[in-house]
């Protein structure tokens, strides 16, 4: 499975919103701050959960997003099949179980392959955005440094599974 930017920046943005959800809506600007993202690229992911119906825009001089469910209803598999697509290392569940009748010489490749996607579809589908921010909690508080160095070794590990020979 692999988490782009977009999609890892997707869920750093929902965890900003799921932090204020009930009070008013939040502008893109303080978004990107609180999450340490940049503002443009922000800006696409924002129009993109609004599409899908997960945030939604407040226009005005009190505008800004805010979610459109509870955080408790917004499930991580949810946003990163939104941004990344499937959650399997080569197309969605049925391909693979397509691949297994299809290529007996492979056939137990391809089985571990999709035990991996469904292993990971159910811990993505049975944990919430309110899930990561509970956990996230404490470490929210960290002064700024230490939030950067973290994010920096978190970031390190996301693009080594994205890159590509």
């Amino acid at each position: 499975m692999k988490i782009s930017q977009k999609g890892l920046y997707a869920l750093q943005a929902l965890m900003t919103l799921a932090r204020r959800y009930g009070n008013e809506t939040i502008k893109i600007r303080d978004i990107a701050i609180d999450s340490d993202l940049p503002e443009k690229f922000l800006e696409l992911i924002l129009l993109e959960l609004k599409n899908a119906r997960i945030v939604e825009s407040i226009r005005g001089a009190k505008g800004g997003y805010r979610l459109r469910r509870a955080p408790d209803e917004i499930k991580l598999s949810e946003i990163i099949r939104l941004v990344d697509g499937p959650l399997a290392p080569f197309g969605d569940a049925d391909q693979l179980r397509n691949l297994i009748v299809t290529d007996p010489d492979h056939r137990a490749l391809y089985g571990v392959f999709l035990e991996v996607r469904d292993a990971a579809a159910r811990i993505l589908e049975s944990t919430s955005v309110a899930d990561i921010i509970d956990g996230a909690s404490t470490s929210h508080k960290r002064a700024g440094a230490k939030k950067k160095t973290k994010k920096a070794a978190l970031l390190s590990i996301v693009n080594k599974g994205t890159r590509t020979k």
